[in-house]
């Protein structure tokens, strides 16, 4: 019986690039690419941080660069490319109730949430469609690009805008084969939002909407990294794997 063959989850002579690579979901985000085969290129701001993360993985460079300064990533990103995979992880989040959010609040989260991943997104694009080849762009949303909460106006308007705008991405870039998916994390315990779980009543709050009942580790999300990376999802673009332990089910 000829039976079907599982596609590769390797990632062998793929080149890849994660912004935000320094800590948390990045850090993993860059292990887990490095451990299918992927040769890494790790960004963020802090060079202590990704040289020492890019030494330990072996098969990666670091690139020192501040995503918010729009010509510089792509000057950056064009000379350094092509890649063919994209973690757009770099991000942040400024809690606060609607009426006291400012307008500096406003700028900070979604100049990094939405405006740098749409031109780092573009940069890479731009190196792979010059280059004649596919790709997949991993754009690292939010169970917050699904629903509402509390003291995250911001945030959840720059991860719905994250959401439709993979979707409008997915069918501009499906001709030149290159994939455009979303992961959607719930609370990850990160240095980011550390912090945040000391807070008793908040992280009881958190755990009461996580049906499995417990707060996500970065390594919960390094399998569907890898998955939307390679050859398994060749099939999948402007779709959303929502990996929130249940939040969004009712």
């Amino acid at each position: 019986m000829d039976l079907p063959r599982t596609p590769s989850f390797r990632l062998d002579g793929k080149r890849a690039l994660v912004t935000g690579a320094g800590r948390g979901i990045g850090l993993a985000a860059a292990a887990a690419l490095g451990e299918a085969g992927a040769h890494v290129t790790l960004v963020a701001r802090s060079a202590d941080e990704i040289e020492a993360a890019a030494a330990a993985l072996g098969n990666a460079t670091a690139l020192v660069l501040d995503v918010l300064d729009v010509p510089a990533t792509e000057r950056a990103i064009a000379a350094a490319g092509p890649f063919d995979v994209l973690v757009n992880n770099a991000g942040t989040n400024r809690p606060k109730t609607f009426v006291d959010v400012t307008h500096d609040d406003y700028d900070a989260v979604m100049d990094l949430n939405l405006r740098s991943a749409f031109f780092v997104a573009q940069a890479v694009v731009k190196g792979l469609i010059a280059a004649g080849r596919p790709g997949s762009i991993i754009n690292i949303s939010s169970q917050m690009g699904h629903v509402g909460g509390a003291n995250r106006t911001i945030y959840c308007a720059s991860k719905w805008g994250m959401e439709g705008m993979t979707k409008a991405m997915a069918v501009d870039l499906a001709a030149h084969r290159i994939r455009v998916n979303t992961i959607c994390p719930t609370f990850i315990e990160t240095p980011l939002t550390r912090p945040f779980f000391e807070d008793a009543a908040f992280k009881a709050s958190v755990l009461s909407k996580i049906k499995l009942g417990r707060i996500g580790q970065v390594e919960d999300l390094m399998g569907a990294i890898v998955f939307l990376a390679g050859d398994a999802a060749a099939l999948m673009t402007g779709s959303s794997i929502v990996v929130d332990g249940g939040w969004t089910a009712d």
